[in-house]
């Protein structure tokens, strides 16, 4: 693959765009020119590849949800951008993910997403109108017919074909213009309200809410009207968990394979992560494949360990459907396919707790309560085995705490277009709400026992347990998403030796 910097279009003596050679960032671009002659010949002899594209199947939903927004800000500009590339290395960027709030408003998916879309509210007299401001695709001739070839970051020849702005406008049922008249759109002095640190143009064109609160409440409308899923991203959110599974499934089928690898714990990974972009867009999130020791370490993404026969493998991963939806599912694994006494106990533990949270999810519950639930039982089990000084009440106490030694991380988060999804929803609509029919959550409880603390046996040094599913909150309790793995240690058990 090419390494050169991208060259930026410039004009020859006859008006003709020519790729120059020039300083960017330090480093010159090594490109060669473009001939006036070839220039030409790029103007011309293109066939006509317009077409007519259905709306995209969420479209309808994200057409509510846009209504929704107008009402709750009426008279007050709203601009959503999408946000931008973002640079791996040098000239290379990070495959494209817009911003989740973006997202949510227009459901648009995977490959089509364009870097630097803004989505403009432009306020009425009854209501706002819509417009998202994109790049469309490459001309062909005009002056900024380079594009085409020269542009690494956005051009036709480089990255692919966009759709034009009326093939836009028929799959996201909203109104497109291109982004060069978004500095015109954003002239007029109306009170704007702005999702920031995503494009820079905008924030320089837009001067700051006053007060600043104004700015802050905009994301956390945006992250509240998230909470409750509709009946399309339920569908997407099954979606994503079932491509989770799949992947489930391809490491069992791989992990003896890893046993015989310097760093199995990335054969692992890169298992499920060809599953990833088999099946969706790619990684809801940094796949966890944490053997032995490190499945003590909550987000281990080094991934560069081995995975050797007689110890636990913990895989935590998630899958982004199309849609941008991920699940997000953990399991913790005997490598030969059994447990031993030690792993199987601490598993147990583990099971019972997750167990127990999974019995407190009901509509009307405070959310907390799952997690209240299982570190009960994942207290009581601790002071069983005598690890805790002064008993389970004690460490539940408030000022206590002491289990949480082995358990520091809370039991569950929400879970949609982010991972964590919903993170800027206030308290007492997330973390101290109640649970509500359409919340999709995760319940993840987990215990990890640090290879160097002497506070507990030897033989449960180094083991690290966490079992996590993905549920739909329903009108009578709730459901889990992610039933097709097993859960109890002689399931798993039995899963296992059918794929080995």
């Amino acid at each position: 693959m090419k390494w050169y910097r991208p060259s930026k279009p410039g004009y020859d003596d006859s008006g003709h765009t020519v790729e120059r050679q020039q300083q960017t960032e330090g480093i010159e671009s090594h490109d060669r020119e473009v001939s006036a002659a070839l220039a030409e010949s790029f103007r011309q002899g293109w066939a006509d590849t317009g077409r007519k594209l259905p709306p995209l199947p969420g479209a309808a939903y994200a057409a509510k949800r846009r209504a929704a927004l107008s009402e709750r800000f009426p008279g007050e500009r709203i601009v959503v951008p999408s946000g931008g590339l973002k640079t791996r290395s040098n000239d290379f960027d990070y495959t494209f993910r817009p911003h989740s709030a973006f997202v949510h408003l227009t459901a648009e998916q995977g490959t089509q997403a364009v870097p630097d879309s803004v989505l403009v509210f432009e306020p009425t007299g009854t209501g706002h109108s819509v417009v998202l401001f994109t790049r469309q695709r490459s001309p062909r001739g005009g002056p900024n017919g380079a594009e085409l070839y020269s542009d690494r970051h956005h051009g036709e020849f480089w990255v692919g074909r966009r759709r034009t702005l009326s093939e836009t406008s028929d799959a996201l049922g909203i109104e497109a213009a291109p982004r060069e008249n978004l500095e015109r759109a954003l002239g007029a002095d109306v009170p704007t309200r702005v999702v920031r640190g995503e494009d820079t143009l905008v924030d320089a064109l837009v001067p700051a809410a006053r007060p600043a609160e104004a700015e802050a409440e905009l994301l956390t409308w945006l992250s509240e009207s998230r909470l409750v899923k509709d009946e399309w991203e339920i569908e997407q959110m099954r979606a994503a968990v079932d491509y989770t599974v799949a992947g489930f499934h391809d490491v069992v089928g791989e992990l003896r394979h890893a046993t015989t690898l310097a760093r199995g714990e990335r054969w692992v990974e890169g298992t499920f992560n060809r599953r990833a972009r088999l099946e969706g867009y790619g990684l809801g999130f940094e796949t966890i494949a944490a053997a032995g020791a490190h499945a003590c370490v909550l987000h281990w993404m080094h991934n560069d360990g081995p995975v050797r026969d007689g110890e636990l493998l913990l895989l935590d991963a998630g899958i982004e459907a199309d849609s941008f939806y991920t699940g997000d599912v953990t399991r913790t694994l005997p490598v030969n396919g059994r447990f031993s006494d030690a792993q199987r106990r601490v598993y147990d533990l583990v099971f019972a707790a997750q167990s127990a949270g999974i019995a407190a999810l009901r509509p009307g519950a405070p959310f907390g309560d799952f997690h209240d639930a299982a570190m009960r039982v994942v207290a009581e089990g601790l002071d069983d085995w005598g690890l805790l000084p002064g008993g389970a009440e004690a460490a539940l106490a408030p000022g206590s705490g002491l289990y949480r030694r082995f358990t520091i991380c809370g039991s569950g988060h929400m879970l949609g277009l982010d991972c964590h999804d919903c993170a800027a929803a206030r308290r007492q609509h997330y973390p101290g709400g109640t649970l509500e029919a359409g919340h999709v959550l995760t319940v993840e409880p987990g215990l990890y026992f640090q290879p160097d603390d002497l506070t507990v046996p030897e033989e449960l040094r180094g083991i690290g347990v966490r079992i996590e599913d993905d549920f739909l909150i329903t009108a009578d309790g709730a459901l889990c998403l992610s039933a097709g793995l097993p859960r109890g240690a002689d399931e798993v058990e039995a899963w296992m030796a059918s794929l080995r």
